[in-house]
């Protein structure tokens, strides 16, 4: 398990308490040694506590990686090349790695199953994602949970199901890697941008027509970057969107938020101490679109409150016209 984040905690949690042996990589020493002094995770979702038999916190990516048959990706996907790339090309070799993250490779406009398969040589059949809809806070809780195992390889995709299940949570299995991943970066896009139209004042009503809306931009652009028979309206797609767009859990929903409320950029973020994806996804999905010439005005729109600096008042005055 690489990573210290809230969807890390809520993986290991889920990994460990079923029987699995979870080599944890957390790049803060400090955060290590309060895990193996106290078991519980002192950042985020910090009542989960966790077996020491079965958990093994380490700042050594090596160590973490060297015997696992698994490698979960779940870093925030700005630090992804930085942190795999002090690893040798041949490290993942034998590994089936799959992504929990739900962004891009920010400057490469890469999905990070697409990054990890060109550095380290890997064929499609050895990579996975994590779908939703699920909330890592759910997951600490208890709540009944569904996931979703997108792999072109139908044995990966179930073998990572079976260490997921538990009388809480639900797998299943897809073979629709790319689409799965796409939607879920650009679900939380559509949250930020919900999160924006929240904080000037907007209501539920404007939100259903948002994101109805949003179903169809993101059905355009897959369309466009990937196309395949693909069902919207399952749980890996328009659940996600939905749990995320709507949830007070949704760090997308309340970045945008704050920012429709007054703050700049960097305060949200900083007010925050957590990654939005949707920060660095608008960047990725509109300098695609560039290429591709999709119709996607509520991309749009959140690139240039985000990037352009327009006020969100005046962009959302543009986006609601646009919408039906």
């Amino acid at each position: 398990m690489l990573g210290g984040g809230s969807w890390a905690t809520a993986l290991t949690k889920i990994l460990s308490e079923n029987g699995a042996r979870v080599d944890w990589w957390l790049r803060a020493k400090d955060d290590i040694q309060h895990l193996l002094r106290t078991r519980h995770n002192p950042r985020y979702l910090s009542a989960v506590q966790f077996d020491l038999n079965r958990v093994y916190p380490t700042a050594d990516l090596d160590e973490a990686i060297e015997e696992a048959d698994w490698l979960v990706l779940a870093v925030p996907a700005a630090f992804v090349q930085p942190v795999l790339d002090k690893l040798d090309r041949d490290a993942l070799k034998h590994k089936r790695v799959v992504s929990a993250i739900k962004g891009m490779i920010p400057g490469k406009n890469q999905l990070v199953t697409d990054y990890v398969a060109e550095r380290f040589r890997l064929g499609r059949a050895q990579l996975g994602v994590i779908a939703g809809p699920c909330h890592a806070e759910e997951v600490a809780l208890e709540k009944q949970s569904y996931l979703t195992i997108g792999s072109p390889d139908a044995e990966l995709a179930l073998g990572f199901c079976e260490l997921l299940r538990n009388r809480y949570v639900r797998a299943h299995p897809a073979n629709d890697l790319d689409g799965i991943e796409y939607c879920a970066v650009m679900k939380n896009i559509i949250a930020l941008t919900g999160g924006i139209a929240h904080g000037l004042g907007y209501g539920d009503n404007f939100l259903a027509v948002l994101v109805s809306n949003a179903v169809q931009e993101i059905r355009r652009f897959l369309q466009a970057i990937n196309p395949q028979p693909r069902d919207l309206s399952a749980s890996a797609y328009l659940g996600d969107l939905l749990v995320t767009a709507y949830s007070q859990f949704s760090r997308n929903r309340t970045f945008g938020s704050m920012v429709g409320r007054g703050y700049s950029v960097k305060s949200a973020q900083l007010e925050m101490n957590m990654v939005a994806e949707g920060y660095y996804a608008v960047k990725s999905i509109f300098e695609l679109n560039k290429k591709l010439k999709v119709n996607m005005p509520i991309t749009a729109a959140a690139y240039r409150v985000l990037y352009e600096r327009v006020a969100p008042a005046v962009e959302l005055e543009i986006l609601k016209e646009q919408l039906r």
